[in-house]
C-alpha cells in the first residue's frame, strides 16, 4: 500500500515493485495506458540535471487544468516516458511552444477532432540525439522519437488533464496521440529546412509543435516531371471531411527526399511548390454534399472567395498557409498533414545546457 508524504510535491514510498508502482498510476489515470518508467527521486534528480533551468522554473499552464508545467513537473513525467536526461531540453521546449496562444492547447485537448502535437525537429540536436528522420521516422524503433513525443503526451495528462472521455472528447483519437516526433532530413533536402525559413540560422537547434491530424501516405511513383508530381501530391493533400476541405488553416506537406528531387531539378523553390498547390490542389464545390456544399459556399464568401458548381475550392487561404519540409528514406512515399482549425505552429529554440 502506498504511503503519501507530506513534502513540497507529492511523494509516494513503494516497496521496490515494478508491477505495484504501474498498478497505481494507471489506475489513478496518470498514464497513456502503457506501462511508466517510474519516476523514483533518483531518476527524476538525473532527468533534472539535463534541463540547464531551474527545477521550480514555470513554462506555462497547461488546459484544461491550467496548472503549472514546472521544470521539475515535466521531468517526472519525461522521466515516465523512458526519456534519456539529454532529451529534457527539446521537451522543455516544446512544452513552452504548446502554451503559447497561437498553438491553442485548449482547443487541442478539447476537441472532438484527432488532433496531436507534432514535434518537429531541426538543427544539428537531430544526429546528437539520433531522432529519426529518415526510414519510417513516423514509426516505431527510435528512442528519441518514441519518448519525447510521449513526454509532451503526459503532460498533457498528468499537468494538463486532458483525459480521454473527460476532458479529452476526441471521437475516434488516432495512434499519433501516443507519441508524434520526428526530425526534418535536412541532409536530403534539396531545400532550406523548416527553422531558416522560419528566421533561425541554420546551427541553431530549434523545435516547431504543431496542432496536427496523423499523417496520410501518398504514393507516387510514375511521375517524372516536376509538374506530374507536383500535381499528383497536391491534389492528394484534400478529401472530403479532410480538416482543410471544411476549415482553412495550414497545411503541412512532408516530401520524401526522391519526390522532392524531382521537383527540385527543375528549378522549383519552396515557394512555387505553395504557389503550385494554392492554385491547382482542391476539387469543386459540386463535390461537397447537398447540405454541406452551400455552407461552404457561405463561408469562403466570408473569406472573399466566390465559388459555384464546379469552381474549384482552395486547399488553404493563402500559398503561405502550405508548409513544405522533407523526411523520410528511399521510396516514393510523400504525406500529408492536415493542421487543425483554430491552431497554429509554434517554434522555440532548444536552450541546451552549456551552449
Amino acid at each position: 500500500m502506498a504511503q503519501r508524504v507530506d513534502v513540497k510535491a507529492p511523494r509516494f514510498q513503494f516497496e521496490n515493485d515494478y508491477e505495484t508502482i504501474n498498478d497505481l498510476f494507471l489506475g489513478q489515470g496518470w498514464t497513456d495506458g502503457l506501462p511508466i518508467v517510474p519516476p523514483t527521486e533518483q531518476a527524476v534528480e538525473a532527468m533534472l540535471r539535463g534541463a540547464g533551468r531551474g527545477r521550480s522554473e514555470v513554462l506555462g499552464r497547461i488546459p484544461p487544468n491550467w496548472a503549472e508545467a514546472t521544470v521539475e513537473r515535466v521531468a517526472v513525467n519525461a522521466v515516465m516516458a523512458g526519456c534519456s536526461p539529454e532529451y529534457l531540453p527539446v521537451i522543455i521546449a516544446a512544452i513552452e511552444a504548446i502554451v503559447e496562444e497561437p498553438f491553442n492547447l485548449h482547443g487541442v485537448q478539447a476537441t472532438t477532432h484527432g488532433v496531436a502535437p507534432l514535434v518537429i525537429v531541426n538543427g544539428p540536436i537531430r544526429k546528437e540525439l539520433n531522432i529519426n528522420c529518415r526510414y519510417n521516422c513516423f514509426g516505431q524503433g527510435w528512442r528519441a522519437n518514441a519518448t519525447i513525443g510521449r513526454a509532451v503526451r503526459l503532460v498533457m495528462t498528468n499537468i494538463g488533464g486532458g483525459i480521454p472521455g473527460e476532458t479529452d472528447r476526441s471521437t475516434t483519437g488516432m495512434p499519433s496521440k501516443y507519441s508524434y516526433c520526428f526530425g526534418e532530413n535536412e541532409e536530403e533536402s534539396p531545400w532550406e529546412p523548416l527553422h531558416v525559413e522560419m528566421g533561425y540560422a541554420k546551427d541553431d537547434n530549434v523545435v516547431t509543435l504543431v496542432p496536427a491530424d496523423g499523417p496520410h501516405d501518398i504514393l507516387e511513383r510514375s511521375s517524372i516531371t516536376a509538374v506530374g508530381m507536383l500535381t499528383s501530391v497536391t491534389r492528394a493533400m484534400c478529401a472530403i471531411g479532410s480538416i482543410n476541405t471544411l476549415i482553412f488553416g495550414e497545411n503541412l506537406l512532408l516530401f520524401c527526399p526522391e519526390h522532392a528531387e524531382t521537383v527540385a531539378r527543375e528549378g522549383y523553390t519552396k515557394q512555387m511548390v505553395r504557389q503550385f498547390a494554392f492554385e491547382n490542389g482542391g476539387f469543386p464545390l459540386s463535390w461537397y454534399g447537398p447540405e454541406v456544399g452551400p455552407w461552404r459556399k457561405a463561408q469562403l464568401a466570408a473569406h472573399g472567395i466566390q465559388v459555384d458548381g464546379d469552381d474549384r475550392v482552395p486547399i488553404a487561404q493563402k500559398p503561405e498557409d502550405i508548409i513544405i519540409l522533407v523526411a523520410g528514406g528511399a521510396g516514393k512515399h510523400s504525406a500529408y498533414i492536415g493542421v487543425f482549425g483554430g491552431g497554429h505552429p509554434v517554434s522555440k529554440r532548444i536552450r541546451v545546457p552549456g551552449n
